[in-house]
């Protein structure tokens, strides 16, 4: 397997219209003429292009092979690439990469597209590779509709590390020369047509329904890129499963209480279960930035060693059962559960009144569950988490009513958030406080010093009471009565 990024721009011209020239930001060489043939794979309903994946085997080209290419943000796909083989059917690295999309529903040829391509590459003065631009023709069949299409597209494609600049620059001179940004984000977009995707209506249940539906994508989006193991992907697929939960809940009243409650168990198992591996790199990487700080003078013994032999096994292990956690029939079953309820919400008679009315009066509820949490705090640290707990619900209630309430909401989503965040500070000086506690000893019985492991534990100690002194101010910027009078 091997990966790639593109960063690109598509745009469309008539197909006997003079290319532009694009001398004026760098030499060109070429062009070199391929023909490229590539089989799209889908499931029958396109649970990959409704999610903007494609996935295709292309012979022809410098790159020919199967490949799996990945949304990463504007002008950027992340691909995939497996090499060609003989087979017709996705290799099956492939198809457990998406399996959180199909959930072993087969993949199935969706279309067919045959481009004969000119290329031209843009080098600097050493010659050095800095952009490709391709002129494309296209005949593309769509395999289940028996419809065929042509067109001509430009693709203005970065190598390597070019400043991302050089597409704006690029833009500005093809549209200058009438060339138009395509209306597609691919090929196969354009063969299969648009995703459909609807506008939140204005009721409450409309704007709660589009915020489920988002975190759901998010999910979907980081169980791909946790199965290629990216960086964060773990995080942010746990974040989009409390982001979940948290609204569930503030808005229950919304919802069918029973297929609610189900859900939010479920949520909350897949939470579990991807917890170890999100709080051990956590632990590990601010450990090992910490010691690194320590003037050396201070660090005694094989400290750094010793925080490798404790995390890489346990985090070895926690990959594992992250990985485990994806294949499991639950987990798939959870995933169709999320799938039917955002597509079908189990909405309550509340749901049908306007958001700007009714979703603040959630909001305040959320906002006073926090608040008795803070007025009853004993000096505990268990008492402070649960109000960071409380404070993300009302952090994740005040998104969902961002879209329709506006700065009002954003402001406290703003506020809770740094709330959330100092609290997480305070937490994580609590809990990895054990931890080096235990390595210190460990390092003891095998006859080290254990003195760094006792300033480690002195500065985590520091750390959370630092945090906690913030919390105070924090949570003042959550209760200013300008702040909160969208709450009523």
């Amino acid at each position: 397997m091997r990966t790639h990024t593109e960063r690109e721009r598509k745009y469309e011209l008539p197909p006997d219209a003079q290319l532009p020239s694009l001398s004026t930001l760098a030499t060109s060489v070429g062009p070199r003429d391929e023909t490229l043939v590539a089989v799209y794979y889908d499931t029958v309903d396109l649970r990959l292009s409704r999610a903007g994946l494609t996935l295709r085997k292309r012979t022809g080209g410098k790159d020919a092979g199967w490949h799996l290419k990945i949304p990463r943000g504007a002008d950027t796909r992340e691909e995939i690439q497996f090499p060609l083989g003989d087979s017709n059917i996705p290799p099956d690295d492939l198809v457990d990469l998406t399996l959180g999309y199909t959930r072993h529903v087969p993949l199935v040829p969706v279309a067919r597209i045959v481009t004969q391509r000119a290329v031209w590459r843009l080098v600097d003065g050493s010659g050095g590779d800095l952009a490709e631009l391709t002129d494309d023709h296209v005949e593309a069949e769509n395999l289940s509709a028996s419809t065929v299409d042509n067109w001509r597209e430009l693709e203005f494609e970065l190598a390597g590390e070019t400043d991302a600049s050089l597409l704006d620059r690029a833009e500005k001179r093809l549209r200058k020369a009438g060339v138009r940004p395509a209306g597609y984000g691919s090929k196969l977009a354009r063969v299969l047509g648009p995703a459909r995707g609807e506008e939140p209506g204005r009721s409450a249940g409309d704007q709660l329904a589009a915020y489920l539906s988002g975190q759901v994508d998010a999910l979907l989006r980081n169980d791909l890129l946790t199965r290629l193991d990216a960086p964060d992907a773990v995080h942010q697929m746990r974040v989009a499963t409390r982001r979940l939960r948290s609204a569930l809940r503030a808005y229950r009243k919304l919802l069918d209480r029973s297929r609610v409650d189900r859900l939010r168990f479920e949520l909350k198992w897949l939470g579990g279960r991807l917890a170890p591996a999100r709080d051990l790199e956590v632990m590990d990487e601010h450990l090992t930035a910490v010691v690194a700080n320590v003037p050396d003078e201070l660090v005694i013994g094989p400290v750094s060693a010793r925080l490798t032999r404790h995390f890489s096994p346990a985090r070895a292990e926690a990959r594992k059962t992250v990985e485990r956690t994806l294949g499991t029939k639950r987990y798939l079953r959870l995933l169709d559960q999320l799938d039917r309820f955002v597509t079908d919400p189990p909405l309550t008679g509340r749901a049908g009144r306007r958001a700007t009315k009714e979703l603040p009066k959630h909001v305040r509820a959320a906002y006073r569950r926090t608040a008795r949490r803070v007025e009853s705090l004993d000096g505990t640290d268990e008492a402070l988490h649960n109000v960071r707990k409380a404070a993300k619900r009302l952090r994740h209630a005040a998104e969902v009513a961002v879209p329709s309430v506006g700065k009002p909401a954003d402001r406290t989503r703003r506020r809770a958030r740094k709330v959330t965040k100092v609290l997480g500070e305070h937490q994580d000086g609590v809990v990895v406080r054990p931890v080096v506690r235990e390595l210190g000893v460990q390092a003891h019985l095998a006859g080290e010093n254990g003195f760094t492991f006792g300033l480690l534990h002195q500065r985590e100690a520091d750390r959370a009471a630092a945090a906690e002194a913030r919390f105070a101010d924090a949570w003042d910027r959550v209760t200013a009565k300008k702040h909160r009078e969208w709450l009523g």
